[in-house]
C-alpha cells in the first residue's frame, strides 16, 4: 500500500492520479479524504495527533507527505517539527519508506539565484528556519540507518487546482476579473514555477524508484527562464485580459500586511521576488530521462481544465 498524508491539496490530488501507474492500492489520509481514483481507500485522521499518524502509516510500503498546514509562521513553528518527527517515528516503526514533498524555504538570500540539491541550507525567514528543522529531522532519521527517505523539493507551483498557487491568484484570478496581473517586488526577475502534474509525477517516480532513496531531489520543472512579466504575458496570450503587470514593491507588501494577514505572512518571503529565483531540476531530468512540460503548454493545459469547470 502507498499512503498519502495530506491527500486533499493540489499536490496530493495529482499524486493520487500519478500513483496509479504503479499501484491501485492507495490510501488517502486527511481530515475528510475524498476519492481521486475509484480504488482509493480513505482514512480520516487528524495529522497533528501522533497516535492517528501511526495508525495512518501502518501497513504502508511508501508514505508520501503532501500536507499543507495553514500558511502562518506561528502555526508552522508549533506544528511542522512535531508532525514530521511523528511521521519519521511511524515510518521507522512500520518499516515504511518516506517521501517528503518539500518547498525550498530553507534556502535563502542569493542562494535562490540557482537552486540545486547541493545549495546550502541558509534560511533568511522564520518559515525557512522551520523548514530547515523539518528537513533535518528526516536527514537524522536517514543517518540512523533505520529510515529510507527522500526529500523532494519544489519551487512555487501552479496547476488546475489554483487555490494554493500565488501565480494563479495574482495572474489568472485578476485576468478573469478584467484586471492586470500582479507581482511582487520586480516583474523583471526570473522566477521558476513548477506545474503540479509534473511535480506529482516526479514525486511518484521517486517513491517507486529503486535507487533514488536517501537523497534530496529537485522535482522536474521546465528549464525555460521566465520573469514575472513574461509569466503574465503567457497567461494573457492564452486567455486574454489586460496586458501589463502591476508590481507591488517589497515595502508595500509589509504595509498591506498590517491589514491583510496573508500579506503579513508573505512579507518575509520577498527575497524570492527581488532577485532571480532559478530552480534547477537537471539532476532529476537526467536520472529519469524526463522532459518537463513546457511553461506555455502547462499554462494552456491549466486554463483548458479551468474552462471546463
Amino acid at each position: 500500500m502507498q499512503t498519502i498524508l495530506g491527500s486533499g491539496g493540489a499536490i496530493g490530488i495529482e499524486l493520487a492520479k500519478a500513483l496509479t501507474q504503479w499501484t491501485t492500492d492507495i490510501r488517502l489520509v486527511s481530515r475528510n479524504p475524498k476519492k481521486v481514483n475509484e480504488t482509493d481507500s480513505l482514512f480520516p485522521a487528524n495529522l497533528t495527533n501522533r497516535e492517528e499518524i501511526f495508525k495512518a502509516v501502518e501497513g504502508s510500503s511508501v508514505c508520501y507527505v503532501t500536507v499543507g498546514f495553514e500558511y502562518s509562521t506561528k502555526v508552522w513553528q508549533e506544528t511542522w517539527p512535531s508532525f514530521m518527527q511523528n511521521v519519521v517515528d511511524a515510518c521507522i516503526q512500520h518499516q515504511a519508506k518516506l517521501v517528503f514533498f518539500d518547498n525550498i524555504y530553507a534556502i535563502g538570500g542569493d542562494n535562490v539565484k540557482h537552486i540545486t540539491e547541493s545549495s546550502p541550507v541558509s534560511p533568511t525567514s522564520k518559515k525557512g528556519v522551520v523548514q530547515a528543522k523539518v528537513d533535518q529531522i528526516i536527514l537524522d532519521g536517514i543517518k540512523t540507518g533505520k529510515l529510507q527517505a527522500i526529500i523532494a523539493r519544489s519551487p512555487d507551483f501552479f496547476g488546475p487546482k489554483k487555490d494554493a498557487s500565488m501565480l494563479m491568484i495574482m495572474t489568472y484570478d485578476n485576468l478573469i476579473k478584467g484586471k492586470k496581473s500582479q507581482w511582487f517586488c520586480s516583474a523583471d526577475k526570473v522566477h521558476s514555477m513548477g506545474y503540479t502534474p509534473d511535480l506529482a509525477l516526479g514525486t511518484a517516480m521517486l517513491g517507486n524508484s529503486a535507487d533514488g532513496w536517501n537523497q534530496i531531489w529537485n522535482l522536474p520543472v521546465d528549464s525555460e527562464l521566465l520573469t514575472g512579466r513574461q509569466w503574465a504575458d503567457l497567461f494573457v496570450s492564452e486567455m486574454g485580459g489586460p496586458k501589463g503587470i502591476q508590481v507591488l514593491p517589497g515595502w508595500m507588501v509589509g504595509v498591506i500586511g498590517w491589514f491583510v494577514p496573508i500579506m503579513k505572512e508573505l512579507s518575509e518571503m520577498t527575497y524570492q521576488f527581488d532577485r532571480d529565483y532559478f530552480f534547477d531540476s537537471s539532476k532529476f531530468n537526467k536520472a529519469f530521462n524526463f522532459k518537463p512540460t513546457s511553461n506555455r503548454e502547462a499554462v494552456r493545459k491549466t486554463i483548458e481544465v479551468l474552462k471546463k469547470g
